[in-house]
């Protein structure tokens, strides 16, 4: 289970052009997108700590997107 609530994971899924989506499916995706935001903030936390500061900004994390494939 993750944090990520199911039904919005769902809709994206059916946005990207799917006519059905099993929950499996949006289990899964919702385990990876929160993998994934995971990297991205911890990222973004060095960065902003590079910065010398303990708020993450927009800024740092869309740096840190942009490193972190």
């Amino acid at each position: 289970m993750t944090d990520i609530p199911l039904a919005p994971v769902g809709r994206i899924v059916k946005k990207s052009g799917a006519e059905r989506v099993s929950s499996d499916a949006n289990e899964e995706l919702a385990k990876l997108m929160e993998q994934y935001a995971a990297r991205i903030a911890k990222e973004a936390i060095k960065l902003a700590g590079h910065a010398g500061r303990k708020t993450v900004k927009a800024t740092d994390v869309r740096m840190a997107a942009e490193t972190v494939k």
